[in-house]
Parts: structure tokens; C-alpha cells; sequence
């Protein structure tokens, strides 16, 4: 396998771009899809010099293709939650310690220490599955969080309610990171005045409720839980790094990771900022597979480099889509 550079080390846009023109090079000779991908927008590896010339890769191709760089041994594969029937994302990662370092530097940077933290983790979808890379995220954080009360809670709400407020009356600092339709189930059932608590939706109703637009959502979580900010994880399967908010619904994303918006009606060109256009991500971290993606979410990017995502589109007919076979 070839050494990934360090990604972590990315301190200004110059070497950021750097190392992202460095990847795509790595990934137009050693992915196969997305070299064809490449051939099939008519961009390939000498006539791309700067960020702006990258293609992204559309996200289905997760549900559709092996999305892999090189020959190295898969170690594990994620796969998206889906209903019965449905074609699912898999990313299949071959260095998992690469996704441990994108999620723990990238917590640490946001959040500090994950040691001054319970870790309270609402996650009833995801948990019920074994393959979820927000399950393997969580998971860990729990572990290094060293705190007795940290876990996973799946239905049992008592449980959960009696220990959020003994933790949040005693003065622990608490991260209760849940999926949006549970959380709500959560405050139908108590409502809080919260002081030490985080709270932290990870997105998705999952078909369980109506889905809300966030300033509602947010509105709400915030009167049930007594607290004046809602945080925000964007996530996704098919990434290995994550974007926070720590309110107001505005992510930011960590120094190897970049979202750029594009013209929905033309996939290579970009849209000035405060304007809205198709979410595109770089994160360096999908080193082993592909670190530019094009997502199916609309959004704005301010001129700081943070972003709100605003919806999703239908992606599925990107002209040259249904030309890619292998």
C-alpha cells in the first residue's frame, strides 16, 4: 500500500492543495472507476493543476461500483442504512487507522479532550446494525472516553433520562449524540433544563417521523432539552471524516477536509459563495478510496470556509452516469 501523506499536518490552503492534487493523482492511476470517471468528464491527470479542475466522483457509485484505490487488503467494509431492497452504499476502508485519526483529531479539534466527556450515544438505527461507520466512531469515543456512565442506549429511554439528568445535576460534562427522530421520541417522553450537556444530532428520520426544516427541528430539541444551541455532525458513509456544528446549523470542517459547491446543472463549475449549488467534498482521509465526492446535498459556503447544507436533489441523472460500465 502506498503511504498516505500526512494529512494531518495541513495548517494553510497551499498545502492543502498540494497534497489534494497529490491524491488525485495517486487515485486517477489507482482507481479504475474513478479514472473512467475522469475519462468520461474529459479531465485527466495532466490537464488537472488545481483543486478547481478535479472531478467528483457522484455518490452513487458507492451503491454500484468498488470504490477502491490500490491493491491493499480491505479491513473492513461500512455499508448505509437502507430498507429492505434498497441498494446500499458500501465503502470498503483499508486502513482503518487513518479513519481513527480523521475522527479523533477531528474531535479533539472541535470538542478538545475526549476524556472530559461522558458519552451518551442514541443511536437506534445505527446500532441495530453492525456494519455502521457512525457506530465504529461512536464506539470508540465511548471507549476513550474512560467514564463509567458513557454507552450505548437502544430503547431503553428510563435509563437514559435518569442518567442524563443525575450526570448533568452533578456537573459532568456530557456529549448525547443521537439520530434526530430519537431525540424527539426522547423529549416527548421528559423535558429537560440542561447546564452541562451537549447535544448533537447526527441527522435522519429514518421514515420514523416528518422530516423538519432544521431551524424547526432545532427549535424544538432546544425547548425539550433546555439548552440555546443544538450541535450538528455531518456525516456519511461514504467518508471518513466529518464536518461539525456547534450551533445555528454552520459546519465547519477540519483542516483536511474541504466542501466546494457546484452548478447543479453543470457538475464542473463552481458557484460563488452564499449562492446555493450541489455539496462537493474533499476529504483527504478517503485516501484508499476516493477523496473527492460529489454528494446528492444542496448547500451555501461562506467565505470562512463553513457551509450549511439546505437540502438534497436528485442526482441520479448527471450526464455520463449511466455510460460508466465495467
Amino acid at each position: 500500500m502506498t503511504t498516505a501523506p500526512d494529512i494531518f499536518s495541513i495548517y494553510n490552503q497551499k498545502q492543502f492543495e498540494k497534497i489534494a492534487l497529490k491524491i488525485f493523482r495517486h487515485q486517477y492511476d489507482h482507481n479504475p472507476v474513478y479514472q473512467q470517471w475522469c475519462t468520461l468528464v474529459k479531465a485527466d491527470k495532466q490537464s488537472v493543476s488545481r483543486i478547481a479542475d478535479i472531478p467528483f466522483l457522484p455518490i452513487s457509485f458507492f451503491k454500484t461500483h468498488p470504490i477502491i484505490s490500490g491493491e491493499a487488503p480491505v479491513a473492513l467494509t461500512f455499508q448505509s442504512s437502507g430498507t429492505t431492497g434498497m441498494n446500499t452504499s458500501q465503502h470498503h476502508v483499508s486502513d482503518l487507522s487513518l479513519y481513527e485519526a480523521s475522527y479523533l483529531n477531528c474531535f479533539a479539534q472541535f470538542y478538545g479532550d475526549i476524556e472530559n466527556y461522558t458519552v451518551l450515544a442514541l443511536l437506534p438505527s445505527y446500532l441495530e446494525r453492525d456494519d455502521s461507520s457512525l457506530i465504529y466512531m461512536v464506539k470508540d469515543l465511548i471507549a476513550k472516553s474512560n467514564k463509567a456512565a458513557s454507552g450505548f442506549y437502544l430503547h431503553n429511554y428510563d435509563e437514559l433520562i435518569q442518567t442524563l439528568i443525575r450526570l448533568d445535576e452533578s456537573g459532568e460534562n456530557v456529549l448525547l449524540i443521537g439520530v434526530t427522530y430519537a431525540l424527539l421520541d426522547l423529549i416527548e417522553q421528559q423535558s429537560f433544563q440542561l447546564k452541562n450537556t451537549i447535544i448533537m444530532e447526527t441527522g435522519g428520520m429514518k421514515g420514523k417521523r416528518k422530516e423538519l426544516i432544521r431551524e424547526e427541528l432545532h427549535e424544538q430539541l432546544c425547548h425539550g432539552f433546555g439548552v440555546s444551541t443544538i450541535h450538528s455532525e455531518y456525516g456519511m458513509t461514504e467518508l471518513l471524516s466529518q464536518a461539525y456544528s456547534l450551533g445555528n446549523g454552520v459546519f465547519e470542517c477540519p483542516p483536511w477536509m474541504q466542501v466546494h459547491l457546484s452548478d447543479t446543472e453543470d457538475a464542473m463549475t463552481y458557484v460563488a459563495n452564499g449562492k446555493t449549488g450541489g455539496i462537493n467534498v474533499i476529504d483527504l482521509a478517503n485516501y484508499n478510496s476516493c477523496a473527492f465526492i460529489a454528494t446528492q446535498d444542496l448547500g451555501k459556503k461562506y467565505d470562512n470556509g463553513s457551509f450549511e447544507v439546505l437540502g438534497r436533489f436528485d442526482a441520479s441523472d448527471i450526464r455520463g452516469c449511466n455510460l460508466m460500465v465495467i
